[in-house]
């Protein structure tokens, strides 16, 4: 999963809203909070070389005395942290993941912990708050020390009033301290300047956040395509340069230009959203209030298993930033990318644009709860003037035509498992939709002024087990229903059994308990609904919301299968439908009588419906017997028919065309290979059974020309009983399934095949009738 380091404190942020609070809540903006923060945590200079893993532990991570107040076994922990951060050092109130932790490197620290430390600590209580001061109180608490934790900070009912005490039904799923953070946090909206309305104009100066990422790539094309705009690309990095290199880097990496156009059209601006003014100098702050006339929020924090204390200052902190920003100075639309997660709770029964949102307190993964902190808080902003467009993909699947993918999301982590392991998981609804669709959607409710100010679904439209399953049977890839419990037990000891570094974060998400919550709210939500999404690409004249179905998902497979993550069906897979054809006749020399006999028994299969609606090719397997070649017959090594494979595309003035090629490659006992290369026409002839059976062909060693040539022909009596009849499908499907699949393939076949034998009667009646255009009356009349 991507990994985005955040650098704040909550004990400090916390201080900081309760100060603003006492003061009747005058004057603190977020600006001011994530300045305090920063200062805050900011990490102290080191003293001499930073430790690594491997080096001698310091004196305070060295048989921490349990018995010791919360400060200096926070400062113990911290001290086995650094180890595995960039810095080489971690503050006692820093988040580790903020400091530059992966998940990878928060399994080693709960195993250093236990092993230096003798601290025992839950990973997804390290997940949960990752601050060593978090992780002493939390220890202490579970051997039943008595320790004073400061007071969480609750946004009043007015100015002056005391915070009352928060309470939490039972059956909330939260922690409480994260749910006082969240209070805290959405007061800071009240804060926010007051501000005028926007011109309603498309806008022409355009700061983006999040261009590196997934979708934010394809949304900054998108903005270069269909508006005139000039984006300001806001990019995590140390300078212009470093920025620009990275962005550059991304949208290769994503299949998307990057051009001299595109880098004419476009600013780079090293910043970062977690910081004060995103880390701009106050003269480009100022600037950028005042120029630009449109804020786009698209980067966040994507981590399914860290939690609200961990995002928030990306998530949360950050998108109120940007709002800042789009209230300050010249009046600014803002256009927020939220998410459907902010609905993920279980049981909810509906996912329409205005439906309430989930109960903040049965949301339980940091992701969802700091989507919908960010949701809400912003819906709190527009009371203040501000105009904000909600905007929330669900799943974003792979690229339509490019194939190309997030290969550190869940969702493409899970669609690899689907099509490694051959199973799915039981579920309601995928709200799903492929990157293309939601970008472009996205964009024109950026540049239409009447679009602005409400909330979207970009959801697409949902898919059903059902469906899922038929379109992944369409690629070839026959999957079997598990229920939740029994799929995730069987691809986690796969995954165990068979490590795919790839995908080492699904199994952590497998093994998470909170992880395993919100796929499970996913799995059971209902369809999510966009009437106010389809009004607006009806009347933008957009392509309409279509089902994530079988060729976008086929294409990001492929996309997969090329990174190691998923496998596609092929030659050596059990097939999905073949048949025999057996062929009889003769060669001889090149331009000589074919007086030698031959014949093949091969059998023709597919591995995919999706191979032979895409490719239109059969492969082939099967002997060739051809005495003028070898005593013995000839292996088909390797072999491929293509259907129709010019298309239609005439030969010799159209009067005839070619109905299918086969290309073999053959070998005998001995090793010699050699090649086969046949071919099948349609005439302008009455013999059109025999045309479809007949098979012209030539042969020759491999690396030399035609040696043998001549044709061979299925008999008539075995054309119905082997290529109809006989075809066999792939057995673990339901009778039900193989009678669709043979009805399937005979109908593409005979329509392809119908559609050749037309075209030399259609060319010569054409030819025909503008031979009697050109005739003289007196010429027609003799």
């Amino acid at each position: 999963m991507r990994e985005v380091n955040e650098n704040v404190s909550a004990a400090a942020d916390q201080r900081a809203t309760a100060e603003a609070i006492e003061r009747g809540g005058v004057g603190l903006t977020v600006t001011d909070l994530l300045a305090r923060v920063k200062g805050a945590t900011e990490p102290t200079e080191p003293t001499g070389p930073p430790e690594r893993p491997g080096a001698d532990a310091p004196p305070t991570a060295a048989g921490a005395d349990l018995s010791r107040g919360p400060d200096e076994l926070a400062t113990a922990i911290a001290a086995v942290a650094g180890r595995f951060v960039p810095a080489g050092q971690l503050a006692p109130d820093a988040d580790f993941f903020d400091a530059g932790g992966t998940s990878v490197n928060a399994v080693e620290l709960v195993s250093a912990l236990e092993g230096e430390l003798g601290v025992s600590v839950d990973l997804d209580e390290v997940f949960a708050d990752a601050r060593p001061i978090a992780l002493a109180r939390r220890r202490l608490e579970s051997t039943g020390a008595a320790i004073a934790v400061p007071p969480q900070p609750v946004e009043p009912a007015t100015p002056m009033a005391a915070a009352p005490p928060l309470t939490t039904p039972p059956d909330s799923t939260a922690r409480p301290e994260d749910l006082s953070q969240i209070l805290a946090d959405l007061a800071l909206a009240d804060r926010l300047p007051f501000t005028a309305p926007p011109e309603p104009l498309p806008p022409r100066r355009i700061l983006l956040t999040g261009a590196t990422g997934f979708l934010g790539s394809h949304m900054l094309l998108d903005l270069l395509r269909h508006s005139d705009a000039h984006v300001h690309c806001l990019v995590r990095a140390a300078d212009e340069e470093a920025a620009t290199a990275r962005l550059g880097e991304a949208l290769r990496s994503y299949g998307l230009p990057w051009s001299s156009e595109v880098r004419r059209r476009i600013t780079v601006l090293p910043g970062d959203i977690r910081h004060p003014h995103l880390g701009l100098s106050d003269d480009l702050w100022h600037t950028l209030t005042h120029e630009l006339d449109s804020v786009v929020s698209v980067a966040a924090a994507v981590d399914f298993l860290r939690g609200y204390q961990s995002l928030r200052t990306s998530n949360v902190l950050g998108a109120l930033t940007l709002a800042e920003l789009a209230a300050t100075g010249r009046p600014k639309p803002l256009h927020h990318i939220s998410s459907i997660a902010v609905f993920n709770e279980v049981g909810i029964p509906s996912m329409g644009e205005d439906d309430p949102l989930a109960h903040i307190d049965r949301l339980v993964a940091g992701y969802d709860q700091t989507k919908w902190a960010a949701e809400v808080a912003l819906r709190r902003a527009r009371d203040h003037g501000l105009v904000v467009t909600a905007l929330r993909p669900g799943g974003i699947g792979g690229h339509t035509r490019t194939g190309a993918y997030n290969p550190q999301d869940l969702s493409s982590g899970l669609i690899s498992a689907f099509g490694r392991f051959r199973t799915v998981p039981a579920f309601r609804y995928l709200n799903a939709a492929p990157v293309d669709w939601v970008s472009r959607v996205a964009v024109a409710a950026i540049c239409e002024p009447d679009a602005w100010g409400f909330d979207y679904n970009l959801t697409g439209v949902p898919n059903t087990l059902d469906d899922v399953v038929r379109d992944m049977a369409f690629g070839g890839m026959h999957v079997r229903v598990q229920d939740w419990d029994e799929w995730r037990s069987d691809a986690l000891a796969r995954l165990e059994a068979e490590p795919i570094p790839e995908l080492a974060f699904l199994t952590r998400v497998l093994q998470s308990p909170t992880a395993l919550k919100l796929c499970e709210a996913t799995l059971k939500g209902p369809a999510a609904t966009a009437d106010r999404t389809g009004a607006l690409v009806e009347a933008l004249g957009l392509p309409p919301a279509a089902r994530y179905d079988a060729r976008a998902q086929v294409k990001t497979f492929e996309a997969l299968a090329h990174d190691g993550l998923a496998r596609l069906p092929h030659k050596d897979d059990q097939p999905y439908l073949w048949f025999t054809e057996t062929t009889r006749g003769g060669v001889g020399p090149v331009a000589g009588s074919p007086d030698t006999p031959c014949a093949m028994a091969l059998t023709l299969s597919i591995a995919s419906m999706h191979q032979l609606v895409t490719d239109r090719r059969v492969d082939v397997r099967g002997e060739v017997t051809c005495p003028a070649l070898h005593a013995e017959p000839l292996t088909v090594e390797r072999g491929d028919i293509w259907i129709r494979p010019e298309e239609g595309i005439p030969q010799r003035h159209g009067l005839r065309h070619q109905l299918l090629r086969y290309r073999l490659q053959l070998t005998d006992a001995d090793g010699g290979r050699w090649w086969l290369e046949g071919h099948k026409y349609a005439r302008a002839r009455r013999d059109v059974w025999r045309q479809t059976r007949a098979l012209t062909v030539e042969i020759g060693r491999e690396g030399e020309p035609a040696s043998l040539a001549g044709e061979v022909v299925v008999p008539a009596d075995s054309y119905v009983r082997d290529q109809i009849d006989g075809i066999k499908v792939d057995p673990r499907l339901t009778s039900q399934e193989k009678r669709a699949a043979k009805l399937t393939w005979l109908a593409w076949f005979g329509l392809e095949m119908g559609r050749g034998l037309l075209g030399p009667f259609a060319r010569a009646a054409a030819d025909l009738l503008d031979l009697r255009r050109t005739q003289t009356p007196t010429e027609h009349r003799r």
